[in-house]
């Protein structure tokens, strides 16, 4: 009994260290772009738009979700299970565009291949473990990151509370952190 609890407490230990080691890669690359930035008018703008548009979708996100306590199915999550990662996507790519720096996708589509599939896998295998058949129906219906497309009755628009996006991941906080980094490749808009 004691060892197995000491194995599955092993391959907790390296999922969260893989999704910190994910998070820490995501801002490192942010950082990175954002300091060696050399924009352009036409790729800063464009890449502006879709870490705005990022945000706005983490910021969204984070605003229905009730981590742990809840199956959170409503506002963006009816869209896709996924929404926060969906908006890491998108700002990362953005910055990478907005960067200037011809090797800034590339290296972002590999970042991207290395760590979403497992933090997609691990994601969906606890959050089925805490709600088995609620998750199994939400989840027949509604894609991981590819977003269906329909209108929200009012029961699944939830309500978006921006204290619960402060407290469940101090999403503006890392809003204000995005943007100055888009202020540092701003300064030296070419």
């Amino acid at each position: 009994m004691g060892m197995s609890i000491g194995v599955e407490k092993f391959f907790d230990d390296i999922k969260n260290y893989r999704d910190r080691f994910r998070q820490f890669v995501g801002i490192f690359f942010i950082v990175f772009v954002s300091l060696l930035a050399k924009p352009v008018p036409e790729t800063f703008f464009a890449g502006s738009l879709l870490v705005v548009a990022g945000i706005a979708i983490r910021m969204w996100a984070s605003g229905h979700i009730k981590k742990n306590s809840e199956l959170a199915t409503d506002g963006p999550y009816a869209y896709v299970r996924h929404p926060l990662y969906v908006g890491n996507i998108t700002l990362g790519l953005g910055f990478a565009l907005s960067s200037g720096l011809w090797w800034a996708i590339p290296v972002y589509v590999l970042i991207l291949i290395v760590f979403y599939p497992q933090a997609i896998r691990n994601e969906d295998e606890k959050l089925h473990a805490m709600f088995r058949d609620e998750w199994e129906k939400w989840s027949r219906n509604t894609k991981a990151l590819i977003p269906r497309f329909i209108i929200l009755k009012p029961e699944q628009r939830g309500t978006w509370s921006f204290k619960q996006s402060l407290m469940s991941n101090g999403e503006p906080v890392i809003a204000v952190f995005l943007f100055a980094c888009l202020l540092l490749q701003y300064s030296v808009l070419r």
